[in-house]
């Protein structure tokens, strides 16, 4: 039986990706050699890097005469603290938003590099929605958001209003939707929501923001110590960066960010429609917020909870159980994920409403 994976990360690749990365394992282009035992100095790795840097940028319609590019470790958690160590100097301040558990732990850790101002919150509301008009404090050096919270289903459509520049942690919707991307200072994004598997972060950074700080950062921290050796200071994780590679091309070849964010606006559709349709259902997130990678919903009676879980594994649904912060279920609909998919849990959930008819 095919198995459809809704899990919110580690999530779904693009079969393609999969069996691409699975013969290279065996052996690279040909070369004798498995992808999992080269060198990251050999000429099959250095074209790798080659390749994947511009093709980031190729598809953030970004710069490289501005902009590095960089594969770093320790997921996006180490970039909490990463951003603020390396742009807000003691005495400084940055203008964070509060959307859910991710930009919770940004907050926390941005707290021990210079002043925070968390200038709005969707906590009253179980993070249920965005926080719209905020205003950023004139004196803030960056805006810091979640431009996607797995957790509770919700997705900035547009971005914030503000003359400062941008900091945003994508890892759950990074090339997923068109963005002016040109308004941010930095993009990072742990791979194993919608771009890879795990052990490898992206960080995208405007080179001309570094060098400002009058810390002393340490070397692997130093965002300037990763753009001077493009992500090749140390041995970087040489898997997961190719299977990236893997996963852009399969990106670009389905038309870009353009392509893709038609495609998950289709499955989107599909999946809150039925939510809003059945009577037996309801969503979480506040409609025009609600996000196109992570659809959160409940059962308006939660004793049937179990049997509907029961009912998704015998149709090969997997992942579909909803965070415990929330409850109910959530449908991680990520770039990868086919639409024969999302139908085939509409279809479950349709057959379910009738035998509760």
């Amino acid at each position: 039986m095919k198995k459809h994976n809704f899990s919110a990360g580690p999530a779904i690749l693009a079969p393609e990706v999969i069996e691409q990365a699975a013969q290279a394992a065996l052996n690279l282009n040909g070369s004798g050699l498995s992808i999992l035992e080269i060198s990251h100095r050999s000429p099959e790795f250095v074209a790798v890097m080659e390749e994947i840097q511009p093709l980031v940028l190729e598809l953030l319609g970004l710069s490289s005469d501005e902009y590095a590019p960089l594969f770093l470790t320790g997921g996006a958690s180490t970039q909490f603290l990463s951003t603020a160590m390396n742009l807000l100097d003691e005495g400084e301040k940055a203008a964070y938003v509060d959307t859910g558990a991710w930009s919770k732990k940004a907050i926390k850790e941005a707290k021990l590099f210079g002043k925070v101002d968390v200038i709005a919150s969707s906590a009253d509301k179980n993070y249920n929605y965005i926080p719209k008009d905020i205003k950023v404090p004139s004196d803030a050096k960056y805006l810091h958001f979640t431009t996607n919270n797995t957790i509770f289903g919700t997705q900035y459509k547009s971005l914030p209003n503000t003359d400062k520049f941008l900091v945003a942690d994508m890892s759950s919707d990074i090339f997923s939707m068109e963005r002016d991307f040109s308004k941010f200072g930095i993009i990072y994004a742990g791979a194993q929501k919608n771009l890879g598997p795990a052990g490898v972060t992206l960080v995208v950074v405007k080179k001309d923001l570094l060098g400002h700080v009058s810390r002393v950062i340490p070397t692997m921290l130093n965002y300037e110590t990763h753009v001077a050796k493009e992500s090749s200071f140390n041995t970087p994780p040489v898997f997961p960066i190719y299977c990236c590679l893997l996963a852009l091309r399969w990106l670009k070849a389905k038309g870009g960010v353009k392509g893709i964010e038609a495609h998950n606006n289709k499955k989107a559709d599909l999946m809150y429609g039925e939510i809003d349709r059945n009577p037996l259902f309801e969503g979480t997130a506040e409609k025009e917020d609600r996000s196109l990678m992570n659809a959160t919903f409940l059962l308006k009676d939660e004793s049937l909870t179990k049997e509907f879980l029961a009912d998704c594994t015998a149709q090969g649904i997997s992942g579909i159980k909803g965070h415990r912060s929330v409850g109910g279920f959530r449908a991680s609909i990520y770039n990868a994920m086919p639409i024969e998919s999302v139908q085939t849990l509409v279809d479950v959930m349709q057959a379910f409403e009738k035998k509760h008819a």
